[in-house]
């Protein structure tokens, strides 16, 4: 290919190598951000031409009847599964794919070659919405979520998906480049070993895909119990493909979203089927060819030279007899998901001998101290953005919970080492902490600190405050408190940002961050000590 990049030095565009679509607006939680921060939301067209591998476009009338006619084999299908839950005590699962196909040759359908192409092509939109071979969904179960679908339209997010990631994590410290190696979790908490340092915590939440999960990568010690590990190999997490290409310009018509494109071939059904066009959202001549189902696996096989080619070819002969000419990309990019090692794949689906009641299983916590969110472990909304947000959601308030109950089993004899300092305790209720932290002893960045009122060594322990998702201080809506020796808040205050800060406070200080109830006796003694002095 002649086009570059370097040819059209002022044609960029954004695009989503993953997740793309905001799938149903109605109540959705990732419409509500968008309206909350500002983003405009593009509608999908409705408008789909379709096209033949001639490039002729289908007819509209057939295009009717065989999609009713693939309506009515799910609708057998569905007949089928619950004639089986009736008379079968124990029930049977066999692939959606193998039930289909029976149906559809009992009964005639899409006899005709042009007709059978057009019936690949939903199946392939169908394996698309899975991220999956229909031969790999269960017959029983592949559809369980459909009663809990977000209404109203498919949008687009102009600028891409990733603006929604830099909104919500500003201000929060993330630690790049820490590939997880183990989790070791006890009654004393969690340690996360990564390939570079340890972190530690009271409690730990889980996000990997469930693809690493599969994979065993990620060790976990003592052992995730035997229900969950069996959840985790039941449900599929299958695969879904992309060729993302910059053009010098759009020859396809920007006016539409998407168009479609029939093969042959049935077990190539779902190699360059559908074809997204971010001309209007992503701030250039942009077009993303899908691949799924079978083409989705060995289009890995090939380079990505070669894929792209594929995808050129295919497009030329849409676009050719029309007379418009084709022009090669600017650029291209080949997704691999299957074989990228932070997810092994796309999204989950119920495979044969799986059933939503696995999703539930993977979302149980463990102990109340390793905590699991991801689109894997929502039952209603899988396989969806707005399902892996809502599972954070959720297990944010499981977290809140187990810490305010762990924090209501600790013994007050425990927390009261004299009954001095009882009296203290009480006598201080009414004196609020974060007054005091108005005016610091010391403040840096989005730290700030009490010193011990009542020793002044350098190892003496001072009450520590960060500032989460704040960018000055105390304009955070969340604050984590630790305790921290005197000397280290001098060595701290010398660094350059806050994330060299938090590195140092974790990896050479040994110092981990929680909420107030989870500072222990020591802590309440020096928070004690702070207040008893602040009013005198």
């Amino acid at each position: 290919m002649r086009s570059s990049a370097a040819d059209y030095p002022d044609i960029a565009a954004s695009a989503d190598l993953g997740g793309s679509v905001l799938t149903g607006i109605n109540g959705n939680p990732l419409g509500v951000i968008a309206r909350q921060l500002g983003f405009p939301l593009h509608k999908v067209r409705d408008k789909c031409p379709l096209y033949l591998p001639d490039g002729r476009p289908v007819d509209p009338d057939m295009d009717g009847r065989v999609e009713a006619a693939f309506n009515q084999l799910l609708d057998k299908v569905c007949q089928l599964r619950q004639v089986i839950a009736d008379n079968v005590p124990h029930g049977v699962d066999v692939s959606l794919g193998m039930a289909l196909e029976a149906f559809r040759a009992a009964h005639g359908v899409a006899a005709e070659p042009e007709e059978r192409m057009l019936l690949d092509w939903h199946l392939a939109n169908l394996e698309y919405a899975n991220a999956a071979p229909l031969a790999d969904l269960s017959m029983a179960f592949w559809d369980q979520d459909d009663p809990y679908e977000m209404g109203g339209d498919h949008c687009f997010i102009p600028g891409g998906n990733s603006q929604f990631v830099r909104a919500l994590a500003d201000g929060v410290p993330i630690f790049y480049g820490q590939n997880v190696r183990r989790i070791q979790y006890g009654c004393d908490g969690v340690l996360v070993y990564t390939d570079k340092q340890t972190f530690r915590g009271d409690m730990a939440l889980c996000t990997v895909p469930l693809g690493v999960l599969k994979k065993g990568d990620i060790d976990f010690v003592p052992e995730l119990p035997v229900q969950k590990q069996e959840a985790i190999q039941r449900l599929g997490f299958g695969l879904l493909n992309k060729v993302v290409m910059l053009f010098p310009f759009d020859f396809w018509d920007g006016r539409i979203d998407t168009f479609g494109h029939l093969t042959e071939d049935s077990s190539q059904r779902g190699e360059f089927f559908l074809f997204y066009s971010y001309s209007s959202v992503s701030g250039g001549p942009l077009l993303v060819a899908l691949v799924a189902g079978e083409s989705a696996i060995s289009f890995e096989k090939k380079s990505p030279m070669e894929n792209v080619e594929r995808v050129l070819d295919t497009l030329k002969k849409i676009f050719s007899p029309m007379g418009i000419e084709v022009p090669n990309p600017l650029q291209a990019i080949c997704t691999r998901w299957g074989t990228d090692r932070f997810s092994y794949g796309s999204y989950s689906h119920v495979a044969i001998g799986s059933s939503g009641d696995d999703y539930d299983i993977l979302a149980e916590s463990v102990g109340d101290r390793i905590f699991f969110a991801g689109e894997a472990t929502n039952r209603r909304y899988p396989a969806t953005m707005h399902g892996a947000l809502l599972s954070g959601y959720r297990e944010a308030g499981h977290i809140v919970r187990a810490a305010r109950k762990r924090a209501k089993k600790v013994d007050l004899s425990e927390k009261i080492v004299v009954s001095y300092e009882a009296k203290d305790i009480v006598q201080d209720d009414n004196i609020d902490l974060d007054d005091l932290f108005r005016t610091p002893d010391v403040a840096f960045g989005g730290f700030s600190v009490l010193h011990d009122p009542s020793i002044s060594e350098p190892d003496s322990a001072s009450l520590l405050r960060v500032g989460i998702g704040a960018r000055k201080l105390g304009s955070g809506s969340l604050f984590l408190y630790g305790l921290i020796m005197r000397k280290n808040v001098t060595e701290l205050a010398a660094m350059e940002g806050d994330e060299q800060r938090l590195s140092t406070l974790y990896r050479d200080f040994g110092t981990k961050l929680v909420g107030l109830d989870g500072l222990g006796d020591a802590g309440e003694s020096l928070i004690s000590r702070i207040k008893a002095s602040s009013k005198k």
